[in-house]
């Protein structure tokens, strides 16, 4: 693969610590350069006999990996989080010809993937249960444990850093992965693979698999699969949740979004109008997190497009604000996932919570204000994140269900153990 001209000729497969090119297929695909149009690779996508050897390989690797101390898996993650520092531009360039955001945002996604990495090889080294004294000199002790082989789906708009979320945690507590990015934006996930592979993992432990919605049933469905992980439309989500109900397979979806954010008189506004900017217009307004406004009073700022703002990747780059709208317009209630700003006004504060509180999304919120006796933290009741004085502030070292702590407990499992010290008290 040459940056420079980025053609890929190389195959898009990762299985067993190597690049293959998948036994069996279910199609074609061609990847674009959003900017050009131009294609940049046509791969194979993957049957359901390469996902079967894709997930046995995983399953091979993770007899290794499980194995492996906390210590021991905490250095090989630092070491792939080194070297994704060390190649930064590479990447970012990659991911802005395939994806088409600019190169900013691009740098600005590594960073957060390697850092990703750092984070849980930290908490991979810290994971411990509990101890419990029972009567007569016996006890009881919890452990976290792995699950075994577990499936990322990532999107498009973020290729390399979904790739890079999933995987960390997943790898911190001990599993190993089968990655399937979007078919539209394949390519990242192949270097994230390699940086592994040259770290030290087990060949095996993250592979990759291309195609689409056949492709992702097969490791849905697949019986060895023990975990599925999912970042997407709605409508693939619920595909998703049941298709893997059926092996009852635990499942973490981050899905769309249409996010409030609420803009009252008294704030700074000049720092109102920069996070309304960066919350919509931010990788082209591509983003599940992406809001619509309940007041603002002024937006005069000019972004200069190719600077801050690529080519979205359903076709060029047109700023829309969307002023006067009404809550049961399309554009108010449906992801649009473009650089369009939805612009709403408001007269009370109970009025604009219950209109904010009013959507079938309940993804994250934002609000700016200097009324601190506001309870913002239970004034909107369904979302997962709120953004306070900001938009789009996400530190990785403890929040949310895919990045914090709390994500360990869905890449592991808790086991109770029981030891008794005496004679067995039998009723027979």
């Amino acid at each position: 693969m040459s940056t420079g001209t980025f053609v890929v000729s190389q195959p898009l497969n990762y299985r067993g610590g190597a690049r293959v090119e998948p036994a069996d297929a279910s199609g074609t695909e061609k990847a674009f350069e959003p900017a050009t149009g131009r294609v940049i690779a046509t791969f194979t996508c993957s049957g359901e006999k390469e996902v079967n050897l894709a997930v046995q390989n995983a399953k091979a690797a993770f007899k290794i990996w499980s194995k492996k101390s906390g210590m021991e898996r905490c250095r090989i993650l630092l070491e792939a989080a080194r070297i994704i520092r060390e190649r930064e531009d590479e990447i970012a360039t990659v991911e802005c010809i395939n994806n088409g955001k600019s190169i900013f945002e691009a740098r600005l996604d590594i960073d957060t993937s390697w850092q990703c990495l750092e984070y849980y090889a930290g908490l991979a080294a810290s994971m411990a249960g509990e101890h419990i004294q029972l009567p007569g000199g016996s006890f009881g002790y919890t452990r976290r444990e792995p699950l075994g082989v577990c499936v990322g789906i990532g999107a498009w708009n973020y290729p390399f850093q979904i790739a890079s979320w999933k995987s960390a945690p997943a790898l911190a507590c001990g599993n190993a992965m089968v990655f399937k990015p979007s078919p539209f934006t394949p390519v990242s996930a192949l270097l994230l693979a390699e940086i592994y592979t040259e770290a030290g993992v087990p060949p095996g432990l993250f592979n990759v698999v291309q195609g689409g919605a056949a492709t992702g049933q097969f490791l849905c469905q697949h019986h060895d699969v023990a975990k599925v992980s999912f970042t997407g439309s709605v409508p693939t989500g619920m595909k998703i949740m049941e298709m893997s109900a059926k092996g009852i397979k635990p499942v973490t979806l981050e899905l769309g979004g249409k996010s409030p954010l609420i803009i009252f008189s008294d704030c700074d506004m000049n720092n109102a109008v920069k996070g309304a900017l960066m919350a919509n217009f931010l990788t082209q307004g591509q983003v599940c997190t992406c809001p619509w406004k309940r007041k603002v009073t002024q937006i005069v700022q000019i972004i200069p497009i190719g600077a801050h703002c690529g080519p979205s990747y359903s076709g060029g780059f047109i700023l829309m604000f969307a002023a006067n709208c009404r809550d049961d317009m399309t554009c108010v209630k449906e992801e649009i996932f473009g650089p369009v700003m939805s612009i709403l006004s408001f007269d009370t504060e109970a009025e604009v919570l219950e209109r904010a509180n009013d959507t079938t999304f309940g993804l994250a919120a934002g609000v700016f204000t200097r009324y601190m006796e506001w309870d913002t933290e239970s004034s909107f009741e369904g979302a997962g994140e709120l953004f306070v004085w900001n938009q789009q502030l996400r530190p990785l070292e403890g929040f949310g269900r895919e990045n914090g702590r709390v994500t360990i407990e869905y890449y592991s499992q808790l086991k109770t153990v029981c030891v008794e010290m005496g004679d067995v008290e039998s009723a027979f």
